[in-house]
């Protein structure tokens, strides 16, 4: 049960070639003329990446980088984790867990190992019911759960002190990690803090404008662009089947939340592609469901050193609501650059935030 097995990816051609032949036969749907994106993505939009997604899109290049680090696979909890680990030729170096989100995988952080690998031993599990982690097959994976599987995957490298960073659902996944194995845990370092107004009229009392601004965007998003969380939270299921079923569907569902000129097309169609190929889609979606039902939701403040990276175009974290749950924040940056997949658009300013924050641990 323990066994730490080599990895590689290698999807059958006859995979390839069918999606392919379903992109080809895509029935699309109808558009409201003129009404562009107003109502999701324009369907234009959609058919040109699927379009490039068949005939230009090279899935085998997406193989070499991913085999380029090496990959093995265990057994955690009664789940696989497939993870990639480059360890540093540096003695010295300070093991990283690195953790993706949804709708990402591992292709999160590929722009920057080579930028961190002198500094850290870099661990980049794909959570469980994530691509390469394969299906769960039974439920209660929330995020304290996949948290506790990471620490045992840490352990079981070896590990005895490590950092852990986090983007998306890994910025909530890694102070839960924090919390889990409090003696080993460094630090943890996240992209955003997830800490919203409670209600009560005092918290608001002496917000500044830059902070206004930030709820604003934080609302902007609740508002107009959640509907996927609401629906992963509630009936995960009936979404899963169209996503499994249609290319089209895992891409545009993607597309919500990753899409140009954020990420590059290659960038996307490496996302969306791992999903379909490793038919995940339905239960990454579950772990919105697990999260919104578990009964065991940490509700005291974390006390664990945090460090905090803001960039210019991603969530704005404001900072009176993060120190509100977590209180020991001693590392806050904010970048002019960069969105929500920092690793892919800002490498150089995400590796150098990482390092300046492990340096003070």
């Amino acid at each position: 049960m323990t066994e730490i097995r080599e990895f590689h990816i290698a999807v059958d051609e006859a995979d390839v070639e069918e999606l392919r032949f379903r992109l080809a036969r895509t029935r699309w749907t109808d558009q409201v003329p003129g009404a562009g994106a107003r109502y999701g993505d324009a369907v234009e939009t959609v058919q040109e990446m699927a379009r490039y997604w068949a005939e230009e899109f090279d899935w085998r290049a997406v193989e070499r980088t991913l085999n380029a680090h090496p990959q093995f696979v265990t057994e955690v909890d009664g789940t696989n984790v497939h993870f990639l680990h480059v360890r540093s030729a540096n003695p010295e170096a300070l093991p990283l867990l690195m953790i993706h989100g949804w709708p990402g995988s591992i292709m999160e952080f590929v722009g920057v190992i080579d930028r961190l690998r002198d500094d850290f031993h870099l661990v980049i599990p794909s959570i469980p019911g994530f691509g390469f982690s394969g299906p769960t097959t039974e439920t209660g994976w929330h995020s304290g759960r996949i948290a506790r599987a990471f620490a045992e995957l840490m352990a079981r490298l070896g590990y005895e002190r490590y950092g852990v960073h986090g983007n998306d659902a890994g910025s909530l996944i890694a102070p839960e990690v924090g919390r889990v194995a409090p003696e080993r845990v460094a630090g943890v370092h996240v992209t955003q803090v997830f800490s919203f107004p409670s209600g009560d009229p005092a918290e608001m009392e002496g917000l500044t404008e830059e902070d206004f601004r930030r709820l604003g965007v934080l609302q902007n998003f609740w508002e107009n662009l959640s509907g996927y969380a609401s629906l992963q939270q509630a009936r995960p299921q009936n979404v899963a089947f169209a996503l499994a079923d249609s290319p089209v569907g895992q891409l545009a569902w993607t597309m919500q939340l990753m899409g140009e000129p954020a990420v590059t097309r290659d960038f996307l169609l490496a996302n969306v592609s791992i999903y379909w190929f490793t038919r995940t889609a339905g239960s990454s979606a579950r772990l919105y469901f697990e999260d919104k039902h578990r009964e065991d939701t940490p509700t005291e403040p974390t006390t664990f050193p945090l460090g905090v990276a803001v960039f210019r175009d991603d969530f704005q974290t404001v900072r009176r609501f993060a120190e509100r749950d977590h209180h020991n924040i001693v590392h806050w940056s904010e970048f002019a650059t960069g969105g929500h997949y920092s690793g892919h658009d800002a490498p150089e300013e995400l590796s150098g935030d990482l390092k300046a924050f492990f340096a003070k641990m």
